[in-house]
């Protein structure tokens, strides 16, 4: 089952690249800031060479996961504020100069147990628009990575992102980036760059060694309405079929952290490069989407003056999700994880896939939705129930915001 799933996902992700034909306001973005068509707390000076509007959303969940597949004791409980952010986006005397500022206020957004530090800053960006198509970017916020990752926590259909994400994400980093929107006909192509820190959100001080990051993303039925090609099922109903493939590659160079940019702080430095492509299609209520990353790392083992051993994750993996929204704007969803650890660290991790449904209530489009998930996790593809790795986990989620 692990090997034909697997091997449907390659091919859907190359039937989406090369074998799609021609057919026939603006939402939060974490890549720009949200001026137009905002209808919330805002604030206009009389010349309107100020402007501001505020945000907030917070996520209250409660989850748990059992021990083993074919029991329903519980290991472990999940009931907390998952996040509770405030956001500020404006610019100052012209449209063209433009920010973003974001806080988090809850511990598991902070970043604190791999760092030790509590930091509430997510972003802290400042933009420049030479045209409307060409921009740039100076300040902390996300790398134009994987499309999971920089699509906004607000924008998912799942209570959280998969674990291909979370092992292998390029997350925020402090630097420069560049964007750039051309027309090819009625298609539409993005061009992404980044050169950063690679240190991440909590760095004080920065050594030598940089991230570079870019990224190609290529519409070739043109935009999606309200930029849906960066929010997770179609909240929108596109009336015609929408297609968005993208791809980019990352390297950290000398990055003093496991995962580059974010967790725990290693005994040495190493390089990781970190090759990601995806595509999302949407057409009158269905969602699809697929993405594949995949990791190198130079120094796999690292070990102290005392002989601790340290090891750093390289691997790839495949996230695959459907999704179809009722008139009712009820959705269903089904996601399919797989994550395999490199050749070296399979005695020290284990291969995972990840089964999850789940089953949403759009109250006010991702602003205001229930989300009631159910996952089935397993290791080395046994999915026996009674297998020793295999675990059931259920999350309820209540998202509100402006």
């Amino acid at each position: 089952m692990m090997k034909s799933t697997r091997l449907i996902g390659y091919v859907c992700l190359v039937f989406f690249f090369l074998f799609t034909k021609k057919a026939f306001g603006q939402r939060e973005r974490d890549e720009f800031a949200t001026l137009k068509n905002f209808k919330g707390l805002q604030f206009k000076s009389a010349d309107s060479t100020i402007y501001m509007n505020f945000r907030f959303r917070m996520q209250n969940r409660l989850g748990a996961y059992t021990t083993e597949g074919d029991g329903l004791a519980i290991r472990e409980f999940d009931a907390r504020v998952r996040r509770l952010r405030m956001r500020v986006d404006g610019y100052l005397y012209s449209p063209k100069f433009s920010y973003t500022i974001q806080l988090a206020f809850t511990r598991g957004d902070q970043d604190f147990d791999d760092t030790g530090v509590a930091n509430i800053v997510r972003d802290a960006v400042v933009f420049y628009n030479f045209t409307p198509n060409f921009y740039v970017a100076f300040g902390l916020n996300k790398l134009p990575g994987n499309r999971q990752r920089v699509n906004s926590s607000g924008q998912l259909q799942f209570a959280d992102r998969s674990i291909v994400n979370a092992a292998m994400n390029i997350d925020r980093d402090f630097g420069v980036k560049a964007y750039y929107k051309g027309l090819i006909g009625d298609a539409v192509y993005h061009v992404k760059g980044a050169i950063t820190t690679g240190e991440g959100r909590v760095a004080n001080n920065t050594d030598e060694g940089l991230a570079y990051t870019g990224r190609l993303e290529f519409l070739p039925f043109g935009d999606f309405k309200d930029d849906g090609d960066y929010s997770e099922g179609d909240l929108m109903r596109e009336e015609r079929p929408k297609l968005a493939v993208g791809g980019g590659y990352s390297r950290n160079v000398g990055t003093t952290r496991s995962g580059g940019q974010i967790g725990f702080y290693l005994y040495s430095p190493v390089t990781l490069g970190t090759y990601f492509t995806d595509a999302i299609f949407k057409y009158n209520g269905w969602a699809y989407q697929i993405e594949y990353l995949k990791r190198n790392v130079d120094h796999v083992f690292l070990y102290n003056e005392e002989g601790d051993m340290q090891y750093v994750f390289n691997g790839q993996g495949l996230n695959q999700q459907l999704s179809y929204l009722f008139k009712n704007n009820y959705e269903i969803a089904g996601r399919y994880s797989w994550l395999e650890p490199g050749r070296n660290i399979r005695s020290l991790q284990q291969e995972t896939e990840v089964v999850e449904l789940g089953l949403t209530k759009y109250l006010h489009a991702h602003r205001i939705k229930l989300q009631l998930n159910v996952n089935y996790h397993t290791k080395e593809g046994i999915y026996a129930l009674e297998g020793a790795s295999s675990r059931w986990g259920g999350v309820f989620q209540v998202e509100l915001g402006i």
